[in-house]
This record gives structure tokens, C-alpha cells and sequence, in this order.
């Protein structure tokens, strides 16, 4: 097949996966700021670390809203859903998405390109509200429930109108593996930056956030239907290490190196290609090890050599199987590990 249009079905698919997680993240703080409301501001800022932008987003607003013009909650939301010098925000993404199907219509079905094209003006609309009253929109809590179910249904559509042949596979390659990226992220946020005082581990207000970790994740239900009560060690291993649950990042690296196999026509544990063997290599270690070990080398270690070897699977991917365009590496780029 073209390698444009790998690289379409790839990129398009990740955009959209990164938009949608990041409408999770600022719909769980939504339900934390009244769960455990901070008058300060501060548990906006996780978010954008998360993100990985820190550097662009104290650029333009900086870190305390002492030092901005409105508050940290505006800067933080305006900067992650609408903010086009943001190639992270998630208007940034389904303009790329929507770019990147626009390309490839002749290979996705109508029914794809409805919906990507719907997700995007659904999102084009709010910011256009916003720019004359952003807290309109900003206090609506249903645009989040909203954008997921965009996603969701442009994954449902996917699965069930397009041939699920390479093209497909790339497609889902991408969206696997922005799924374990941002799972990662979200993971060592809570873990390393939001609550860093040993004293207040298993306090109510350490259960409230691993409770918003679950719900980032869609994951509260599965989760106590295995555990029952919150606690730090069963979540992290729930998102880690989980192998039945799709939003685990050992779940999530299971299926993007099962379409990449597809991809290749190599037998997982075969590989000629380097793509596949970094694949593999992270895959093991998600088997191959348990909660135990990875808290007593320390968690934010762990998510940390996580990142980077996501990082490195996808520039491979972009190396090996497509020609790369700048605004992709760009947009890679920014996704890299700090």
C-alpha cells in the first residue's frame, strides 16, 4: 500500500485518540475540583504536564495565575481544547485528523469521514463560543461526555465500515499506541507530581485522586469489580499490567503489536524490522514483570523508560514505514519525554 496513506490512517487515528484523552483529563478535574476543591488553582496544572507542554504553556500564560491575566483553570482549559499555537490542544488535533482523512477518502469509508469531520466542527463551534464567552463553555460539563462519545463512535465506525486490511492496522497501530502514551502520563502525574508528601498517601484525599486516575481512564468499574476499595498499588497495577482491560498500557502494547504483525506478516516474537523489535522488547517487559518490582525500582522510573520507549517505537514506526512530513514531527515531537 502507499505510504501516504499508512501515514494518514497512522496519524489520524492518533490525533483522535489524543483529543479524546485529553477531554478525559479536564472532565475528571472537573469532578476533583468538587470532590476536593483547591481555591488555588494548582490541580490544573498536572494537566499540561501531562500533556507535556509545560514549556509552551509557561511561555504563553505561565505557571500561577498570579502571573497570568485570568485564572489558572481558563488558561489551563482555553490552552488544552482550543489554543491553536498548541499542537497538542484538541482543536489542533481534529484539524490534523480531518486533514489527514481528507487525504485518504478514497481508502476510509463515508461514514469515517462524517464523523471526523462532525467531531471537528462540533469542537470548531465551541471555540468560536469561547473566543466571545469562554465560561459558557467552559462550565459545561456535557461537551466532555460529548467529545468522548466522538471518539468513540469514530472507532466503532471504523471497526465496523472499513476492511480491516494494512490500512485499518496502521490506523489502529496509532491509536494503541497513543493510548499507552497517555496512560503512562496520567499514571505518573498523579503519582510523581500531585501528591510528592509520603504523610498523605492513603489519606481521603490520596483515594479521591486515584479515584479521578480510574475515571480518567473509564476504568472505576472494571477496576472495583476486581479490587473493591481504592488503593495506589492495585490501580497502578490495574492501568499497568491489566491484560483484559482496553485502556491498560500492557493491553494497549499487546494490540498495537498484534497489527503491527499484521502489518509486517511476521509471527509475534519474529521480527525484521526495527519497529517490531522494540515492540516486542516493551511488551516483555510488561509480561514479564509485576507490581512488586516495579515499585521497589519506583513507579515514576518505570513510566518514565515507558515513555521513552513509546517515543522510540513511534519515531521507528515513522522511519520504517513512511516518509515523514514536518508537522508529524513536530507534533511527535512535542509528545517527547521531558
Amino acid at each position: 500500500m502507499l505510504s501516504r496513506v499508512a501515514d494518514s490512517m497512522y496519524w489520524m487515528c492518533r490525533y483522535i485518540e489524543r483529543a479524546e484523552n485529553t477531554a478525559r483529563f479536564i472532565a475528571v478535574n472537573f469532578i476533583l475540583a468538587l470532590d476536593a476543591p483547591d481555591p488555588n488553582g494548582a490541580q490544573w496544572m498536572p494537566l499540561v504536564m501531562a500533556s507535556g507542554d509545560n514549556a509552551l504553556f509557561e511561555k504563553k500564560y505561565g505557571t500561577t495565575s498570579a502571573s497570568a491575566d485570568i485564572p489558572t483553570k481558563e488558561n489551563v482549559m482555553n490552552f488544552l481544547m482550543f489554543d491553536t499555537d498548541n499542537p497538542n490542544s484538541i482543536l489542533s488535533c481534529l484539524t490534523a485528523a480531518r486533514e489527514n482523512a481528507r487525504s485518504i477518502r478514497e481508502v476510509i469509508s463515508s461514514e469515517m469521514w462524517e464523523q471526523v469531520n462532525k467531531f471537528y466542527l462540533f469542537v470548531r463551534n465551541l471555540a468560536t463560543q469561547a473566543r466571545t464567552d469562554f465560561q459558557l463553555v467552559a462550565n459545561r460539563f456535557e461537551i466532555f461526555t460529548q467529545m468522548k462519545l466522538s471518539a468513540h463512535l469514530f472507532e466503532g465506525v471504523m471497526a465496523a465500515t472499513m476492511s480491516h486490511n494494512e490500512a485499518w492496522h496502521f490506523g489502529r497501530l496509532g491509536r494503541f499506541l497513543e493510548r499507552a502514551d497517555k496512560t503512562s502520563r496520567i499514571l505518573d502525574v498523579k503519582y510523581f507530581i500531585l501528591l510528592p508528601d509520603i504523610a498523605d498517601v492513603g489519606s481521603s484525599l490520596d483515594n479521591i485522586q486515584w479515584a479521578a486516575v480510574l475515571k480518567s481512564a473509564s476504568a472505576l468499574e472494571m477496576y472495583r469489580k476486581i479490587y473493591h476499595r481504592i488503593d495506589h498499588v492495585h490501580v497502578a497495577n490495574f492501568l499497568l499490567l491489566d491484560d483484559v482491560f482496553p485502556r491498560s498500557i500492557r493491553y494497549a502494547v499487546s494490540r498495537a503489536q498484534r497489527s503491527l504483525s499484521s502489518i509486517t506478516g511476521n509471527p509475534i516474537g519474529r521480527f525484521d524490522t526495527q519497529p517490531e523489535k522494540l515492540i516486542g522488547k516493551l511488551h516483555s517487559d510488561l509480561e514479564f514483570t509485576d507490581i512488586k518490582e516495579i515499585f521497589a525500582t519506583g513507579l515514576h522510573e518505570f513510566l518514565d523508560d515507558v515513555q521513552i520507549k513509546l517515543n522510540d517505537i513511534g519515531a521507528s514506526i515513522v522511519e520504517t514505514f513512511f516518509a515523514l512530513r514536518s508537522g508529524e514531527m513536530m507534533q511527535f515531537q512535542s509528545q517527547s519525554q521531558n
